[in-house]
């Protein structure tokens, strides 16, 4: 885990702190350790320059404001990893139906720079190796952060084989929001019953009319109703039958989902990580008829 920094808001605490919530939970799940991201993988989706940026600690003042920590080489190697990380999950889910990588979702990441705690795009990354290397024609991209993901909706906008799905506070973060292939943004203050409702009246027919070979999902908890940077109302109980229907709607077609964690900010860093973990283990049990789950 890298160090917190020295300066930022950004707690990187919280990462290892899912990690014990995981294994307390004595969940039958198994644990992997991804491979750093190939830096030409990273190069087909960002600019090389910021990537090389990235690699040698050089980022501009200016673009480490906007990601809100310092890029130092305990960062870099980190977002290297968690990069990897998602493009392991995305294998694994397709040999399991469902993995989970327990970090990353970093969709404010754009192509020459990182933005709102993001480095690097993982999801844009992995969706479009899984499509250069072959292993899926097309990938949907399904973000239930609460705030949008405009990196990953710039990233991948014209692209016929990517299809990016945002359910986001219209209000929040960023301000200006970039377009993508379907955004979905609700009021401040919509509860659990408001959001399934949405979710239910988008997420079924753009899987039928898309037709994926893959689901990439960004699980972020940040739609709590007590996350410090949500506007939304989603208690334990919404979140859950939240990702209990994402899942539920990949599994039902025989389609493999792979998540990253995505956003969650509180005060406590131990149950903003408890959140995150019971929303894995929702997704894992819900895709308990595949052999084994894997996280």
């Amino acid at each position: 885990m890298a160090p917190p920094p020295k300066r930022g808001t950004f707690k990187f605490d919280k990462y290892h702190l899912v990690m014990i919530a995981l294994r307390e939970s004595a969940a039958a799940i198994t644990e992997h350790a991804p491979p750093p991201c190939p830096r030409e993988w990273l190069e087909a989706v960002h600019d090389p320059t910021y990537v090389e940026e990235v690699l040698t600690q050089t980022v501009p003042p200016g673009k480490e404001r906007r990601i809100g920590f310092p890029v130092t080489a305990h960062i870099a190697s980190r977002v290297r990893h968690t990069s990897g990380g998602t493009w392991l999950a995305a294998q694994l889910a397709m040999q399991h139906g469902y993995a989970a990588n327990s970090a990353a979702g970093s969709h404010h990441a754009l192509y020459n720079t990182g933005a709102g705690y993001c480095v690097f795009n993982d999801l844009a990354v992995t969706a479009n190796r899984l499509i250069a290397q072959g292993d899926a024609r097309r990938v949907l991209i399904v973000d239930c952060d609460v705030h949008q993901g405009d990196g990953t909706a710039s990233l991948t906008a014209g692209r016929e084989d990517i299809f990016t799905l945002s359910f986001h506070a219209e209000k929040n973060f960023p301000v200006r929001k970039a377009r993508s292939s379907r955004d979905i943004g609700l009021s401040d203050g919509t509860d659990d019953d408001g959001y399934m409702e949405a979710l239910a009246k988008n997420l079924p027919c753009i899987i039928r009319d898309f037709a994926p070979d893959i689901l990439l999902y960004q699980a972020g908890v940040d739609p709590h109703i007590d996350d410090k940077l949500g506007r939304l109302a989603l208690t334990d109980r919404g979140l859950a039958a939240r990702d209990r229907f994402v899942i539920g709607q990949a599994r039902s077609l025989g389609l493999p989902i792979a998540s990253a964690l995505g956003g969650g900010y509180g005060h406590d860093q131990r149950e903003v990580a408890d959140r995150h973990a019971r929303s894995m283990l929702a997704m894992a049990d819900e895709n308990a008829e595949w052999p084994k789950a894997t996280a």
